[in-house]
């Protein structure tokens, strides 16, 4: 892999974009693709396909193409989804229980191993897919037992910088924080955002500049 200073969020994002129609092509026999077939298919132009790619390496050949199998598996390197990483949810409401039974996840090796919450009522009760409610006073002793990598956050946003807390505790290093609140972390531990109201928001502010007919 090419090593590079500094290479923009936006490039890694769209990495994780490209290897979707790539997973489609692979299942069809497909076998090479284009940059601009495959920046048709992402809706983002060849130059941009072809700039996000240089970042990490030299991939494909001139006139020919990207090999669709390699430059998968080259995306999936870089992205660190060619492993199974093990995940613990933190708030067994709507959205968490969405979460950990949705097979994508588990198809692209995000294993959920342990789910905590802490209503009564709720703890001790088993999710269809099999995981065990247990009370959030135990995440830090579960987190260390399963070797649990990842933690993901659905609480409400008066409980996320709590529970932030009890993982960062615990040695996690990555957290999905889907709680409508910004959470905070020392440096070691990976925090992502994710705010669904910003982007409801963001959606309004455009249409809003849409002209009516």
């Amino acid at each position: 892999m090419k090593k590079t200073a500094k290479i923009p969020y936006a490039a890694i994002e769209r990495l994780a974009l490209y290897s979707r129609p790539l997973k489609v092509l692979l299942k069809t026999g497909v076998t090479v693709v284009s940059s601009e077939k495959l920046a048709e298919y992402c809706g983002v132009n060849p130059a941009q396909v072809r700039k996000d790619l240089a970042y990490f390496g030299e991939f494909g050949v001139r006139g020919v193409g990207y090999d669709v199998n390699d430059l998968l598996r080259e995306i999936q390197s870089i992205l660190a989804t060619d492993r199974e990483w093990t995940l613990c949810i933190i708030g067994v409401g709507n959205l968490g229980h969405a979460i950990v039974e949705n097979d994508n996840f588990r198809e692209m090796g995000y294993r959920f191993v342990a789910a905590f919450d802490k209503d009564q009522e709720k703890i001790s009760k088993r999710l269809p897919c099999g995981l065990l409610i247990e009370s959030v006073e135990r995440l830090r002793d579960v987190v260390r037992l399963r070797n649990i990598q990842i933690g993901v956050i659905t609480t409400p946003p008066d409980e996320a910088q709590r529970v932030t807390d009890l993982l960062v505790d615990a040695g996690i290093k990555g957290i999905l924080n889907f709680s409508p609140t910004q959470v905070k972390a020392p440096k070691s531990c990976v925090v992502e955002n994710v705010d669904f109201a910003v982007r409801f928001e963001h959606l309004a502010y455009h249409l809003s500049k849409v002209p009516l007919k």
